[in-house]
Parts: structure tokens; C-alpha cells; sequence
């Protein structure tokens, strides 16, 4: 097995940008693997109207500002942006974290975005059907572009729908997303095995990664005999990053 690697994902909601530089920057310091945000419009929980910044411009901040963890967005709403405009955005900015990307996408479900915005909401249906049409189109034009990536710029995929979701990881994604608890991600992981070996893919080449809160992380094995290679804590303002450290140390005394 990989050796575990552990992340943050920092809510861009209720707080500020010098408070989210802060909290990027001290994480890279303490020599997390991965660092992430999420691509919104508005606050996901609290304060519905509280401050929010746009996740993509973040990131961009976050590539310069950093340079040990990977970078990545947990995950982008598919139907935000045309698909080979995603794939330009993300390989510009794996060159300017000198090949520390993650292309990180999911067919979108928080309806205020979308009629706020002005984009079509659909169904979870038509949805996912456009992120299955978008996901090859993401993979020739990472493959057109001129320059190419630096570095390998997975595709990770978010989401668990047994029926489509995993069925399209297994087919296009590097990477995956899914939540806790354990049991809860060891099913869906068992799934994701089984379209794998459908589509013909070798599940192993698919990284596992979890998002948890930050009153998860004690024994982080849990996560890693229900099959995570890659534990993230979501973490929102103020940034108490003590729950980074105590996985760090954990992820340490592993290897």
C-alpha cells in the first residue's frame, strides 16, 4: 500500500483573505501533502449571507503562496465553466505551482449557485450526464495543451453515486473524493472496485481520498483499512489547524 498522505481543505466562507493566506501558508509549513477549497458562491453552512471568496482565484493565490503541498479545488462544480477552459485553468496554475495540481471536479449540487449565477440547475440526472460528456473532453485538451502540465495533474473526481459517479471515476479519474465515516467510505470505495474491474481498470491506480471533520481524526486507521491512501479535514474560520498537526503526526508514525 502507498504511504498515507493527509490534507486540509480550507472553507473560504466567514472569513478573510489574509486569514485564509495565513492559514494555507502555515499549513504548507507544516508539511502537509495537500492543501484545497471549495468552489461556491455562497456559505455552505452558518451565516448564509457571510463573506465568500471564489475558489479558483483563491487557488491561484494559494499556487504562489505555497510550495510543498499539493493544490487542488474539493471540487469543482462541473457546469461552473466550459470543460477545456477548466483544464487550461488548472494546467496554468500546475505551472505556476512548479507541478502541484489536482484537477478536482464533480457534476455540482448546491442549487443556490447555480440560480444566483445564472447557470441552469437541471437535475442530478442531466448533471451527471454533462460531467460524463465534459470528463474526456478535460482529458484532450490537458493532453492539446501547449505547454503540457509540469507535473501529472490528476483528475480526481468527488462525489459517490454508485450508479454513475463511481462508474466515471473508474473510467477517467486519477484520483477520487468521498466523506465519512468509515463504514460509509469503505462501502463506497468496495464500489468503486467493482467498476473498475467492469471497465477493465486497475483499482489500484485510482487514489483514495476522504474528506472528514476535524472531530474525526483520531486513528486515522480506520480510514486506512476502509481503504483511504489520502485523509482531508475540512476546516472552516477561525482555522484551527490542530487538527492538521495531530493527522500529520499520525501519517509520521506510520512510515
Amino acid at each position: 500500500m502507498s504511504e498515507l498522505r493527509v490534507g486540509v481543505q480550507l472553507h473560504p466562507q466567514a472569513t478573510s483573505v489574509a486569514a485564509l493566506r495565513d492559514a494555507w501558508r502555515a499549513a504548507d509549513e507544516m508539511g502537509v501533502d495537500s492543501i484545497w477549497t471549495w468552489d461556491h458562491f455562497f456559505p455552505l453552512y452558518g451565516e448564509p449571507d457571510a463573506p465568500h471568496f471564489e475558489g479558483w482565484t483563491l487557488l491561484s493565490v494559494m499556487a504562489a503562496d505555497t510550495s510543498g503541498a499539493k493544490l487542488g479545488m474539493l471540487v469543482s462544480g462541473n457546469n461552473y465553466r466550459n470543460p477545456e477552459l477548466l483544464a487550461d485553468m488548472a494546467r496554468t496554475l500546475d505551472h505556476v505551482s512548479n507541478g502541484r495540481m489536482y484537477l478536482g471536479v464533480g457534476a455540482g449540487w448546491f442549487e443556490r449557485d447555480y440560480d444566483e449565477y445564472g447557470y441552469e440547475f437541471g437535475t442530478a440526472g442531466s448533471r451527471l450526464r454533462q460531467l460524463g460528456a465534459d470528463l474526456p473532453r478535460m482529458k484532450a485538451r490537458l493532453a492539446a495543451l501547449n505547454p503540457a502540465p509540469v507535473g501529472a495533474l490528476p483528475i480526481l473526481v468527488g462525489g459517490g453515486g454508485e450508479k454513475v459517479t463511481l462508474k466515471l471515476t473508474a473510467q477517467y479519474a486519477d484520483a477520487w473524493n468521498s466523506f465519512g465515516p468509515p463504514e460509509h467510505f469503505a462501502h463506497k470505495n468496495k464500489v468503486l472496485d467493482e467498476w473498475c474491474a467492469t471497465v477493465g481498470r486497475d483499482p489500484s491506480s485510482i487514489e483514495r481520498t476522504v474528506a472528514v471533520g476535524p472531530d474525526d481524526v483520531h486513528d486515522v486507521q480506520r480510514y486506512v483499512d476502509a481503504g483511504a491512501t489520502h485523509v482531508i479535514v475540512m476546516i472552516g474560520s477561525p482555522f484551527d489547524l490542530d487538527p492538521v498537526a495531530d493527522l500529520i503526526a499520525q501519517r509520521d508514525a506510520m512510515r
